[in-house]
C-alpha cells in the first residue's frame, strides 16, 4: 500500500530504494560522469556488485557494500515488474551536486537513479527515486463536465502543496470532501501505473454536486522537508489534512457545515486520528482501512507477494526474515532508543514508528461521534478481509445507538484500488488501466448527501 500501512508493493520498493543516498560535493565533467553512472548500472545489471562499487567514494563505499547492492537492484524486477530498458540520462544539478540521472523503466513503474560526484569525479552520491511522469501530473477537466477545476495551496506561504479544488457547476452551496491518498510519495491523484483511484473519485464526486479537494502528499512535492529525518505521521499526512480541511471551509460555494474526509488505506487508518483533532469535520469515508499494526502488515504482504509464484526462494525468505526481524524491532521499542532507519522497517526512522506504536483506528474511530462509511474490497490482499472483519466487529455492531452512524460494505470483486477483476489480485493488476468503480463513488455520494 502505500508508507505506512498496507502499501502497494510498487511504492514500497521505491521507498526503501530512496534511501540509497550518500551525497557530499560538486562534479564538473559531464562525459566522464555519464560514463561512469553508465558502468554503475552496467555492472548492476550484470550481477556484478563488487564491480559496481569501483568508482565510489570512501563514504559511500562504506554505506553501500556489494550485498546491500544486490539485495536492493535484485528486488527490483521483484516489485516493479520486468525491467523493460533505461531512458536516456541527463545532467541536473541536485542540492548542489553535479549528477546524471538515468531513468529505468518497469514493467509496472519507474525509478530515476541519481548518481552524484565530487570534484575530482568519484561517485559520492547514488540514490532511486520514483520517476517523473512523462506527462503533467494533473490533466485538464474533460470537456463539457459538469464540474470545473482549480488551482489551489494547501498550508502556509513557503511550506505549501499544490493542489486541485475540483467544484460542481452553479452556486451551492456544496458539500465538500478532502481526499487523501495512501502510503508512499503519491501525487494528488494517487497514480499507480496508469491508474488515478483519487481522480477518479474527484470527477465522479463532483459530477454528483460535491465539491473535491485533492493534493500532493508533501513526500512527493517537498521531500525536502524530511531531510532531517525525524519525522511523523504528523509531518507526512495529519497536518496538511487538517489545513486542507480549513480551506474547503473558508472557500465560497462550500458547505462549510458538511465538510468530509475521505482516506484511502492510510489515509482511511490516519482519518479517525484527523477527526479527533477537528471537531467540525462533518463525518468520515474510509477506503481500505487497515486495522492492525502496519509492522505486521507489511510482513504478511510480503509473504503473500512472495507466494504468488507458488515458490519461496532463499533470498525471498531472507527478505521476509529480516522484515520480520525489523518489524520485531518496532514491537520492542522503548522510549527513548533511537535504532538507525535501515534497521527498521521500510527505511522509516523511529520517531515515525513511535508515533504509530500505540495508534489503533478501530478504537480511535469508536471514540468518535461522527458518522462514517467504512468500505473495503473484497480481492483486497494488502487490506484484509480479517482487517475489514475487525471493523465490522467493533462494538457499535451491537449498540443500537451508535450503529446507524456506521455503514460498513464489502465488494466482493473489487482489490485495493476499488477496481473491479476476478480471482487473486497482485501487484501486476495495477499495471492494467482501470477506473474505480462507478457503484462504489455512487455509495460515497449517496452517503454524503443523506448526511
Amino acid at each position: 500500500m502505500e508508507s505506512a500501512m498496507p502499501m502497494p508493493a510498487l511504492l514500497r520498493a521505491m521507498m526503501v530504494c530512496s534511501a540509497l543516498f550518500v551525497g557530499l560535493a560538486v562534479a564538473q565533467d559531464y562525459a566522464e560522469q555519464q560514463r561512469k553512472a553508465a558502468a554503475l548500472l552496467d555492472a548492476l545489471d550484470a550481477g556484478q556488485y563488487e564491480a559496481a562499487r569501483a568508482d565510489f567514494d570512501a563514504a559511500v563505499s562504506e554505506s553501500l557494500p556489494a550485498e546491500r547492492l544486490r539485495q536492493v537492484w535484485e528486488s527490483l524486477p521483484q516489485q516493479l515488474g520486468a525491467s523493460t530498458g533505461r531512458g536516456p540520462a541527463h545532467p541536473e544539478q541536485i542540492n548542489g551536486l553535479s549528477a546524471v540521472v538515468t531513468p529505468l523503466h518497469f514493467s509496472l513503474a519507474s525509478l530515476d537513479a541519481l548518481v552524484t560526484f565530487d570534484n575530482e569525479d568519484r561517485i559520492n552520491g547514488f540514490r532511486l527515486v520514483p520517476g517523473k511522469p512523462p506527462q503533467p501530473t494533473v490533466a485538464p477537466a474533460p470537456q463539457n463536465a459538469p464540474f470545473s477545476e482549480h488551482d489551489v495551496t494547501i498550508g502556509a506561504e513557503g511550506s505549501s502543496l499544490p493542489g486541485t479544488l475540483t467544484m460542481p457547476r452553479g452556486d451551492g452551496p456544496f458539500p465538500a470532501v478532502v481526499l487523501l491518498a495512501g502510503s508512499g510519495p503519491n501525487d494528488r491523484d494517487e497514480s499507480i501505473g496508469p491508474n488515478k483511484p483519487l481522480r477518479d473519485m474527484a470527477y465522479g464526486l463532483a459530477t454528483q454536486n460535491i465539491a473535491v479537494l485533492r493534493y500532493d502528499k508533501r513526500t512527493h512535492a517537498r521531500p525536502q522537508d524530511f531531510a532531517a529525518g525525524n519525522y511523523t505521521v504528523d509531518d507526512e499526512v495529519i497536518s496538511d489534512a487538517l489545513a486542507a480541511a480549513k480551506l474547503l471551509r473558508k472557500t465560497r460555494h462550500i458547505d462549510r457545515r458538511h465538510v468530509f474526509v475521505l482516506g484511502h488505506s492510510l489515509g482511511a487508518m490516519l482519518a479517525p486520528r484527523i477527526a479527533a483533532q477537528d471537531k467540525r469535520i462533518a463525518g468520515l469515508i474510509l477506503l481500505a482501512p487497515p486495522a492492525r499494526p502496519l509492522q505486521d502488515a507489511i510482513v504478511d504482504q510480503m509473504t503473500y507477494l512472495a507466494s504468488i509464484d507458488g515458490t519461496f526462494t532463499s533470498d525471498e525468505r531472507t527478505a521476509i526474515d529480516t522484515v520480520r526481524k525489523q518489524s520485531e524491532r518496532v514491537r520492542a521499542l522503548q522510549t527513548g532508543d533511537t535504532p538507525a532507519a535501515d534497521t527498521l522497517p521500510l527505511n522509516l526512522p523511529a520517531s515515525y514508528w513511535f508515533d504509530l506504536k500505540d495508534y489503533d483506528p478501530v478504537a480511535t474511530a469508536l471514540t468518535l461521534t461522527l458518522p462514517m462509511l467504512v468500505l473495503h474490497g473484497g480481492r483486497d490482499y494488502q487490506v484484509t478481509a480479517a482487517e475489514f472483519a475487525r471493523w465490522q466487529q467493533a462494538s457499535w455492531a451491537d449498540d443500537s445507538k451508535v450503529s446507524p452512524r456506521v455503514t460498513l460494505t464489502d465488494y466482493p470483486r473489487l482489490n485495493h484500488l476499488f477496481m473491479a477483476g476476478d480471482g487473486p489480485s497482485t501487484p501486476a493488476e495495477y499495471a492494467q488501466p482501470g477506473n474505480v468503480d462507478v457503484g462504489v463513488i455512487a455509495d460515497i455520494a449517496n452517503w454524503i448527501h443523506a448526511q
